[in-house]
Order: C-alpha cells, then structure tokens, then sequence
C-alpha cells in the first residue's frame, strides 16, 4: 500500500473540518474529487494510520449480537455509541476521524520527502507557501512569490506543483485546509526560516493539544 497525496488532502481536511459531521459525498464535493477516490484515501489513511474509525467492532457487542435479541442489541449498540461520542468528543455519525498525532508526524517530517516539491515557471495562480494569508504580517514584502498555477489567481509569482491538482480549488473552498496547505509547502519549498515557522504552526493546527518544544535561551 503507498500513500497517494490524495490521501493527505483527505486527512488535512478532516483536520479542518473538525467535529463537522460529514458525508463521502460533502467530503469529495469539498475537495474536488469523485466520489471513488473520497473513499479509497479513507481506506489509505486507514491503513497509514494517519485516520481512526468512529465505531471499532469490540467482541463485547459482537457477543451480545449473538446472545440476545437483535431488538434488544440495536438498543444497546445506540447507547454505547453516543456514550462513546460523549466522552471522546467526537462525532458518532461519521465513520472515521484523524489520528492528530500521527498526522503532525508525518505531516512535518515525513510528507514533504513523500511528496517532494516541483517548481515551475512564472506563472499567475493562487499564493502560496510564505506568500499565503497564513503568513500575512510574518515576513516583510518583496521577497519571491510562490503560487499554484490556476487561471482564477491574483498574484504572479514562481509555479509550484500542488500536493494534488484539485488543491487550489479546496484551499478556495476552506481557509483552515488553505493555511495547512501553504505551511506545507513552505516546509517544501521555503528558506529556513521560513521552515521553521512553517513547522510550528502546521503542527499547531493539526495536533493542537500536543506539547509545545521547549525553545533554547538566548545566550549573549
């Protein structure tokens, strides 16, 4: 099984969709996809970890299925599910939610070597990278623009390949997916400190509650 950027669209959107409940159908509207692909990133993202199912089957409600009546089962399996979606804080309607640890690992360190970057030519598209609205205010103007090549852009700058040719078309669709998108791609294409920053805030947004890195004193 190999991972296909599809698969990381996938999970980032999940990511920044948060509780939202959701169908395959919204979910490959949403990012431009059919309907086929929506669901085999699912069952990759699955697979890599990188996603966990809603409603893992225990072998206490399959034993119960074969015990009692299946009036008596249905009635059981419901309030074990909400109560499950209570304490989780998850939504028990949709199949699957992201692992956010998993997906910041890899996300920071592995994502970018999976799916190296392709510069291209000049190009009018959609800002992205450092010259993204997630880094408005960070860096001072002038230095190169990066865009995703695409005929409804404003900014001219250097062409970078998107993750998946449908990118720009979700990033319009989803400021949170959009900012996730162009700190990954300063992670592939930008200077160091630019990396740096980039790294930081990607991994902020996808695993919130994980523990910041203890920053090193300044000496001097």
């Amino acid at each position: 099984m190999q991972l296909k950027p599809q698969d990381f669209l996938v999970a980032l959107k999940l990511i920044a969709w948060g509780d939202q409940r959701w169908t395959y159908a919204r979910l490959a509207q949403g990012l431009g996809l059919s309907a086929s692909e929506a669901h085999g990133a699912v069952k990759r993202g699955l697979l890599a970890g990188l996603l966990l199912h809603n409603h893992p089957a225990s072998d206490d409600s399959q034993a119960l299925a074969v015990q009692e009546p299946q009036a008596i089962y249905r009635v059981a399996a419901k309030r074990v599910r909400r109560a499950a979606a209570a304490e989780d804080g998850v939504v028990a309607d949709n199949p699957v939610r992201p692992h956010p640890h998993n997906l910041a690992e890899f996300a920071v360190h592995g994502a970018k070597y999976a799916f190296p970057a392709v510069q291209l030519p000049l190009a009018v598209g959609v800002p992205t990278s450092h010259s993204a609205p997630a880094f408005a205010g960070v860096f001072a103007p002038g230095g190169t623009d990066f865009v995703w090549p695409h005929p409804n852009g404003s900014v001219r700058g250097v062409g970078v390949e998107p993750l998946h040719p449908s990118v720009p078309y979700a990033a319009m669709q989803d400021a949170k997916l959009y900012d996730m998108l162009a700190l990954f791609d300063a992670l592939r294409v930008g200077k160091a400190r630019e990396r740096g920053m980039a790294l930081e805030r990607l991994q902020a947004l996808i695993d919130p509650a994980a523990p910041k890195p203890a920053k090193k004193a300044l000496r001097g």
